[in-house]
């Protein structure tokens, strides 16, 4: 087997001696979607923030092609594409002028940068938006500029985090094929999302945390014949022994009713 792009080696992060992730491992190779999954305050925020370089593991290490990439963050960022799960962008710079600092920051030349631009926008539907500041834009508007601003620059490795937030429906789908056509091109695509469903479809690999550690690392299909249970959804739930959703919908709804004296 070709050796992993991505390395993530028995990675831990500590906050004030409180662990948030703790002794993570698992690798991600070339075409291979790997779905990240955990309820909120697993460590998957955390987990991210380590292997785009914004933190550094209190132990452990991330390496890229075998390299530490914190020997060389600007080389391995150049390789890097990320969308977070906020759609934290310049608000004042127009969906093309995003892109075209972008671009700049990523070292393409400025002919070629406004042809691409201008070809992502249009074929995600900004075209008529491309001029106008960003603060008009709706959050699905938002989240499609940073989806072109990711792969702007062809980059090898892609981090999607909840990457449909704010998506109609018609855009999510095409995201999908997106995902597809990336994974046939030989990229690396590390997927979070709560979207179970999408996730089972998209992901031929999927790894859970729980409390910061890692409770499974599997295909979805291994997973839920493994568990006898039939979706991956249920085992998610089974496996970071999620609170009783029901019984607290009921209750809500219990005290709903309850009537102002």
């Amino acid at each position: 087997m070709p050796s992993p792009m991505l390395e993530v080696r028995n990675v831990s992060k500590t906050y004030r001696s409180i662990p948030a992730v703790e002794d993570v491992s698992f690798s991600l190779h070339s075409g291979e979607t790997l779905g990240y999954l955990g309820p909120n305050g697993s460590g998957k925020s955390t987990t991210v923030k380590m292997i785009t370089g914004l933190i550094k593991p209190s132990r452990g290490k991330v390496f890229f092609d075998g390299r530490d990439i914190r020997e060389d963050l600007a080389s391995y960022r150049a390789q890097l594409g990320y969308v977070p799960e906020e759609a934290q962008v310049y608000t004042h710079l127009s969906g093309l002028e995003y892109l075209q600092l972008v671009g700049r920051l990523r070292g393409i030349r400025e002919s070629l940068l406004e042809s691409k631009a201008r070809a992502l926008l249009e074929l995600l539907g900004l075209e008529h938006a491309q001029y106008s500041p960003m603060v008009n834009y709706s959050k699905g508007m938002r989240q499609r500029v940073l989806i072109a601003s990711a792969v702007l620059h062809n980059p090898r490795l892609i981090v999607f985090d909840e990457p449909l937030s704010g998506l109609d429906a018609v855009s999510a789908l095409m995201f999908k094929d997106l995902l597809a056509l990336l994974a046939r091109e030989g990229k690396a695509i590390l997927y979070i999302s709560h979207v179970m469903e999408v996730v089972e479809r998209v992901c031929e690999r999927v790894i859970v945390l729980s409390k910061g550690r890692v409770v499974a690392d599997a295909a979805p299909h291994e997973l839920t014949t493994l568990m006898k249970l039939p979706t991956l959804e249920s085992v998610f739930a089974q496996l970071v022994q999620q609170t009783d959703t029901e019984s607290i919908a009921r209750q809500m709804v219990d005290v709903m009713k309850v009537q102002h004296a």
